[in-house]
């Protein structure tokens, strides 16, 4: 019987690998292996029709040496426990990557949001955040937007802390919609913060993306987004997106507006009239540029890996990439631009939204930009150092820069001496 595969056990050796390499203390690599802090919750909630469904979430906080926990919140209906606890501790090794002044932490709630009416929606982001109560707040927890949840979910969870704080909070949420606090350059600010890492990779490498093809893998927030700003920001090509139910293919390339169109008055791009109907397999292994993994983990693994063709990896989705696939990617030469360094733009614009709830003044869009260009791009060269000068694979180095930030926090707070 073939193994479930287990994000967690993913997160946790990929961890065990960098510490390795950083000689952590035994005790010290043991406290980063693990959460710091996870709830269970068990919520009933009146449906429509006047009956009550119970629901399951979670609530992760991975690790706070460094600041608040920050991580979004997941709707579907096969989340796990382990999902969550992985995406936790990839939101602490992006965020101290980025070197953003936060922690990790993941949420997720066990539902099918789209067989659910708006009012049940509602009320079960509200039944939520209550059942939080104090564990979350703008100084401890902060979610925001993650899988199947929007800034309108997030609007009714911070009405829903502040009324039961009796005050106004809106640093408790980000993702929120632009009157209600929200920042401007949020909705694209995921496949925003990969463009700008994509173009410092394409430089290294030596491609001129303006002559330079591309296939996306999964076109929701990220990934269509994605579509827009490669062709808008660099004149690259898509010739290959795909949704949940496939994907679509046409040589020629991809118009976004009217993928995107299509998408949004069909539910799926595979009937798109304009191209020919390919498999999300068959996506991953076209002989393009550039690579965007933006759907969910696992797809590229052992037995793919050696047919991708792609010389730019550049992972808008959390997890997509195997450790034993990220050793045959490296032999390979492909250049990967991992996970929470490459989707790393949005909690980054989350933190600005932070900020400029705290100080009750807005930026405008080019400065988000401009400051979000800042730190991604710092970021990439501190990876890529890391990655060179050690002789690993990129995720390997940007493990390399993270843990050692988190590993220092934790050693300065005297939680773990060594």
């Amino acid at each position: 019987m073939a193994e479930v595969f287990n994000p967690f056990h993913v997160a946790q050796a990929q961890l065990d690998e960098a510490a390795e390499y950083l000689h952590l203390d035994p005790a010290m690599h043991e406290f980063l292996r693990w959460p710091m802090r996870e709830v269970h919750l068990t919520l009933p909630v009146r449906m429509d029709d006047g009956s009550y469904k119970v629901f399951h979430a979670f609530r992760v906080q991975y690790n706070v040496a460094r600041g608040p926990a920050k991580g979004g919140i997941r709707y579907h209906p096969d989340e796990t426990v382990d999902t969550v606890r992985a995406l936790a501790a990839w939101m602490t090794w992006k965020t101290a990557v980025l070197d953003l002044p936060l922690g990790g932490g993941k949420g997720g709630i066990i539902c099918n949001p789209k067989a659910m009416s708006e009012g049940e929606l509602e009320r079960l982001s509200r039944a939520y955040v209550r059942a939080l109560g104090s564990l979350i707040g703008p100084d401890r927890d902060v979610p925001a937007p993650d899988v199947y949840t929007t800034p309108q979910i997030m609007a009714w969870m911070m009405d829903e802390f502040e009324a039961m704080h009796e005050r106004h909070a809106p640093g408790v949420i980000t993702g929120k919609p632009l009157p209600l606090g929200g920042s401007a350059g949020r909705g694209d600010a995921t496949a925003m913060g990969g463009m700008y890492t994509v173009r410092e990779a394409a430089g290294l490498l030596g491609i001129d993306l303006g002559k330079a093809t591309a296939a996306i893998q999964g076109y929701g927030n990220a990934g269509s987004h994605a579509h827009r700003l490669v062709t808008e920001m660099f004149g690259t090509k898509v010739v290959a997106v795909s949704d949940s139910k496939g994907g679509i293919y046409n040589e020629k390339g991809l118009d976004y507006q009217a993928v995107f169109a299509w998408k949004r008055e069909h539910g799926t791009v595979v009937t798109y009239p304009e191209a020919e109907k390919i498999t999300n397999a068959e996506l991953l292994e076209l002989p393009v540029d550039v690579l965007f993994p933006a759907a969910l983990e696992d797809q590229i693994r052992e037995d793919n890996a050696p047919r991708v063709k792609a010389c730019i990896i550049a992972e808008l989705a959390n997890g997509p990439t195997t450790p034993e696939a990220d050793r045959i990617l490296h032999e390979k030469g492909a250049y990967v631009i991992p996970d929470f360094l490459c989707n790393a733009g949005g909690v980054t614009v989350s933190y600005f939204e932070m900020v400029q709830n705290l100080y009750g003044y807005y930026w405008d869009a080019g400065t988000v930009y401009e400051r979000l260009d800042k730190k991604m791009t710092t970021a990439f060269h501190a990876v890529h150092k890391a990655a060179q000068e050690h002789g690993v694979h990129n995720r390997l180095g940007a493990y390399l820069v993270a843990v050692r930030r988190v590993a220092e926090a934790v050693r300065l707070r005297g939680w773990v001496r060594s």
